[in-house]
């Protein structure tokens, strides 16, 4: 206890934050161990995703004493006279921690542009590249509990940081001493120019020219409404109906039990609203509106569509409006194949990347038009390429409602283009399967037991191949995972979350070129239930 509270003495002497300094002081008071052990027995660690965890006090805590270390460590290895801009959602403590790293920076010499009040996390990465600045840095635990925050690096391209940076800014942020020692400036704030900017480059994308659509939407109590708002009329569609409960932000995401739109429950209110509203589309953003969710209504009900299958629309309706013998598509290991098949009929380049945008924007050779992962991240481009070199939910939500307007001129939905495509390409069904823990070491002692013993045999289906892909199998860097091919061209690949106490499964089944597409549909939806039960037999 004597070295924990001497830590914890030493971090509360240097705390700007009376909460949190409130916070630390009842429990030194209290004598309570097991919680300054908590707080104060690691720390987070800044990598490629940056910082994320919960608010509270010590290393192991997102707090301003965190975020000023993570400033001036960024600060460190940028190097004076370098410009960085800041945005931040609207989370506890975001704005806080926005003009924290702007202080930071300033007084260590550098220029700092905080964008306007809170917007989406596409707003930030496109205004990086937009100004020509050095970096950029955006205060969002996208859609992450409501207890937590994160602060994300982007570097000149307007994309995320990549290895060495990461551990060339941990190690600065290491070497930071007391921050109330740090020398403190004034970072400039931006006016709405820069969101002007942002909206015309959006818009600009190819949107063709439908425009009749009734579309039901909720921002999950982030601050994607505005701008998604801004866009669509900006574009000539009609204002969507918006969930009024979930409309305004609102850190405590209080009607939804996770705000992301993949989880169970998330969509429920706007389902509801289309079906009051007779909307022809359902859409949804996370709270910081890079990632985007699409739904149809059926006379069954409100069919969501897979990531992955809102990816291959996406990525055929780019195709089709670009040119050029030089374009990319990239999508990541853990995403369907169909992009792959795609790209192929196109004879548009294909390439595969780690998960992670980061990863994505950096994919070629060739000039990327599109990319996308299957947890609802998409980046659009044109013939110009993409106007955000990250994930972007506003342009991914208004590329939907044009494909979704063109398809309703001819009495059809995205529901039918899908059935296309699995025609064209083959039925190409995936499902994800997702293992929460509460003791992160679950997670790493599952990996080494499957590494050990591995399945020979999952739904059915035998395990032909695996690929460890901790030794970075065709030309991949390493990352923790296992990828495992199956008869009959199944494939699963699983791997700890980088961003959330989990492990992630990927499953996919391909039935080649059905012609019977919802029989095609049922019986591939069999197949993902045997081998996802085998799976959860194997990892719990």
């Amino acid at each position: 206890m004597d070295d924990l509270a001497r830590r914890a003495e030493e971090w509360l002497a240097q705390d700007p934050d009376p909460d949190t300094r409130e916070e630390l002081g009842k429990l030194l008071a209290a004598g309570d161990t097991a919680a300054l052990r908590d707080r104060f027995g690691a720390k987070l660690e800044f990598g490629t995703a940056g910082l994320r965890g919960e608010l509270g006090a010590g290393p192991n805590r997102m707090n301003r004493v965190t975020v000023r270390r993570a400033a001036a460590g960024l600060a460190a290895v940028l190097g004076a006279g370098r410009h960085v801009v800041i945005g931040y959602d609207a989370r506890h403590k975001s704005e806080v921690f926005a003009r924290d790293s702007a202080a930071v920076l300033t007084g260590a010499g550098l220029r700092a542009s905080l964008l306007p009040r809170p917007l989406p996390t596409p707003v930030l990465a496109f205004a990086v590249r937009h100004l020509g600045a050095d970096a950029g840095v955006m205060v969002t635990a996208s859609h992450n509990p409501p207890r937590d925050n994160g602060y994300k690096v982007y570097w000149g391209d307007g994309s995320q940081i990549v290895p060495p940076l990461d551990a060339e800014i941990s190690a600065a942020i290491d070497a930071v001493g007391r921050v109330d020692e740090l020398p403190l400036g004034e970072g400039e704030t931006l006016d709405d120019a820069i969101v002007t900017s942002y909206l015309a480059a959006v818009t600009a994308l190819p949107l063709g020219e439908a425009r009749e659509l009734r579309v039901a939407y909720t921002p999950l109590h982030g601050v994607g409404r505005a701008t998604l708002e801004a866009a669509f009329a900006r574009a000539g569609f009609a204002a969507p109906h918006v969930v009024a409960a979930q409309a305004e932000p609102d850190p405590e995401f209080p009607t939804v039990a996770f705000p992301n739109p993949e989880e169970p429950g998330a969509t429920d209110l706007v389902i509801e609203l289309a079906g009051r509203t007779g909307a022809d589309l359902v859409l949804a953003n996370d709270p910081d509106a890079d990632r985007c969710a699409a739904g149809v209504p059926t006379p069954g009900g409100v069919r969501m569509l897979t990531g992955d299958e809102l990816g291959g629309l996406l990525a055929e309706h780019v195709i089709r409006h670009t040119s050029g013998p030089d374009r990319v598509v990239a999508t990541t290991i853990v995403s369907s194949s169909l992009l792959s098949r795609i790209a192929a009929a196109h004879g548009v380049g294909y390439a595969e990347t780690l998960t992670g945008f980061k990863w994505i924007m950096k994919a070629g050779p060739g000039r990327l038009v599109f990319g996308y992962e299957e947890a609802l991240g998409y980046s659009i481009g044109s013939d110009a390429g993409p106007p955000v070199h990250d994930k972007d939910g506003i342009g991914a939500a208004l590329t939907v409602a044009a494909i979704a307007a063109a398809a309703r001129r001819e009495g059809r939905t995205l529901l039918d283009l899908l059935d296309d495509q699995a025609r064209r390409y083959g039925l190409h069904a995936t499902r994800q399967l997702s293992i929460r823990v509460d003791d992160l070491s679950l997670i790493t002692t599952a990996m080494d037991r499957l590494r050990t013993t591995p399945p020979t045999t999952l739904g059915g289906r035998q395990v032909e191949s695996a690929d460890d892909l901790t030794t970075g199998p065709g030309g991949l860097p390493p990352t923790d995972g296992l990828r495992y091919h199956l008869s009959g061209g199944a494939r699963v690949v699983i791997r700890p979350s980088g961003t959330e106490p989990k492990l992630k499964c990927y499953l996919e089944v391909v039935i080649p070129s059905p012609a019977d597409v919802p029989a095609a549909r049922a019986k591939a939806a069999t197949a993902l239930t045997e081998i996802a039960t085998d799976l959860s037999a194997i990892l719990t």
